[in-house]
């Protein structure tokens, strides 16, 4: 695998599920045995009640489009080839919003509420990056 130039989230012990889940293909989102919410970003404690009594639960790995932009200056070299390109906060079906790129299909047709699915993309030995496209709800 070539090395990948841009900056890489950190795994910690509250992030590894998820990143782990992501290595595997599966978008796990933390959810609390206390009060059953369901939350992102992962952590290992709830943000509604607190309790650290947190479980993994596999998403859909559907949402829709909340909102997004479409970035055509880069933030720094390491992004200069992919502009432009889209960051959104996606809607999952299971509650959480998330934040994330929506690819294949050109950025100027990307809009609110366009029904999405998760997607991953290995960048490193570590690292699989959760993306979104466009899906057809059938």
């Amino acid at each position: 695998m070539s090395e990948y130039a841009k900056p890489l989230p950190d795994i910690t012990e509250s992030t590894k599920p998820f990143w782990e889940g992501c290595k595997a293909g599966k978008l796990l989102l933390p959810k609390c045995r206390s009060c059953g919410q369901m939350f992102f970003f992962p952590n290992h404690f709830c943000p509604e009640c607190l309790s650290e009594d947190v479980d993994w639960i596999d998403s859909s790995g559907k949402g829709v489009v909340h909102t997004f932009t479409i970035i055509s200056r880069p933030p720094s070299d390491a992004f200069a080839a992919d502009v432009p390109y889209v960051v959104a906060v996606i809607d999952l079906e299971e509650g959480p919003r998330m934040l994330s790129n929506v690819i294949g299909i050109p950025p100027e047709h990307v809009r609110v509420g366009m029904p999405v699915e998760v997607v991953f993309e290995r960048v490193s030995e570590e690292i699989t990056l959760p993306k979104f496209r466009p899906f057809d709800r059938v």
